[in-house]
């Protein structure tokens, strides 16, 4: 009878020193961003921004340690569809944090969110994730794409500039970006533009702004592809004469190899490094100091989505087999962004405010973006009331 009773005495010791041991197991994260090719700052940004908000909350999300396993998308759909996959299948994460484009965002939403694995968006906004084919597992601490294009439209009518040329890379965020500037403006677009996905000499664009003479030119154009066309469009000694009007074109992941070419430039943003809060203050001076530059959006994107996945983590106990209950913890959304105003709305995609930003120079000698004016508040994108999904 004394070993029997021992030995339930010892099964019961395991029983109860394995409960601490599961609440232990890591947290599985899978960041899916663009790494390597002429727009890999703007991964880069992001991966460091979410690396940044992990060192910040003691490593942790929802008190539980943190697997973080980083991919590169390539910036090409089938390969981000295969790394994607082996994140599901084979890693079993949790969440996927990514990408940086919509054209990726496209090709990997399906079998991300198929596999009831939550994917978490620092940067693409496509409008059909946002409206018909919205899903309950996936959401974007971002925005919806068309938004930040929307600010310049608003501030061109505004300023009433009765000709503007348009000029946007060939692909789903291209096609979106000039849609978004049209909703707000109501004059003339002397010419509607696309260019190959990664162009970088745009001297035949450039001769047809010359000889047309908009009264300002809009353009998206990320990455390396922005750095050039900034470059070309002042050597060209455009930028005295025709305003620069534009979003993630001039912004902090660009501006450290655009400079002075930048200077004075507008942007559309829902966030700039001087937004005047103590949050934002204490990330921006953390970012600097550990990576030497500026962040630029998708880092405060990113750091904000580590705060959502802490945040519901937090609100489930750390579990994370209730997808129902995780679910409704994510959508609450109970954390502070450091944007500030921050709510999701019926699609998952942010309400939210939106600015008009200008490239200055900082007292460091750093360029960054630089807020002039609130254009829209608490602003939810056109796409949100074509979703079912998630109402």
């Amino acid at each position: 009878m004394k070993l029997t009773v021992k030995t339930l005495g010892l099964a019961a010791a395991f029983s109860i020193a394995a409960v601490p041991a599961l609440a232990q197991e890591k947290v599985k994260v899978g960041l899916l961003l663009t790494l390597s090719g002429p727009s890999a700052v703007l991964g880069q940004h992001a991966r460091d921004g979410f690396q940044l908000a992990l060192k910040d909350l003691g490593n942790k999300l929802g008190g539980r340690e943190v697997e973080l396993i980083v991919v590169d998308d390539e910036l090409k759909p089938d390969v981000a569809v295969q790394k994607a996959k082996g994140l599901v299948e084979r890693d079993q994460v949790d969440f996927v944090v990514g990408p940086i484009f919509s054209n990726v965002a496209v090709a990997t939403h399906k079998p991300i969110t198929d596999s009831k694995t939550f994917y978490i968006s620092p940067n693409a906004g496509p409008s059909n994730l946002a409206g018909k084919s919205c899903d309950p597992y996936f959401f974007a601490t971002s925005y919806q794409n068309d938004q930040n294009h929307e600010v310049l439209g608003k501030v061109a009518e505004n300023r009433g500039y009765k000709r503007v040329y348009l000029l946007a890379p060939n692909y789903q965020a291209g096609k979106d970006a000039l849609s978004g500037f049209k909703r707000h403006y109501k004059g003339e677009i002397v010419e509607e533009s696309y260019v190959p996905l990664n162009t970088l000499d745009f001297q035949s664009e450039l001769a047809n702004i010359a000889a047309l003479q908009p009264d300002a030119i809009f353009t998206f154009m990320p990455g390396g592809m922005g750095v050039n066309l900034v470059k070309q469009y002042r050597a060209a000694g455009l930028a005295d004469r025709v305003p620069f009007l534009s979003a993630f074109t001039v912004d902090e992941s660009t501006l450290p190899a655009q400079q002075d070419a930048a200077l004075g430039m507008f942007g559309g943003s829902n966030w700039a490094p001087n937004l005047d809060t103590p949050q934002n203050k204490k990330f921006v001076q953390d970012y600097v100091s550990a990576y030497n530059s500026v962040p630029a959006s998708y880092a405060m994107h990113a750091y904000d989505a580590a705060l959502l996945i802490d945040s519901a983590l937090k609100a489930t106990g750390g579990k994370t087999d209730d997808k129902e209950a995780l679910r409704a913890a994510l959508k609450k959304a109970d954390f502070k962004s450091l944007r500030g105003d921050f709510k999701f709305g019926a699609n998952n995609f942010p309400v939210q405010d939106f600015y008009l930003v200008k490239v200055g120079k900082r007292d460091d000698g750093k360029f960054q973006t630089e807020i002039v004016e609130k254009v829209f508040d608490d602003y939810a994108d056109a796409y949100a009331k074509e979703c079912a999904a998630t109402n």
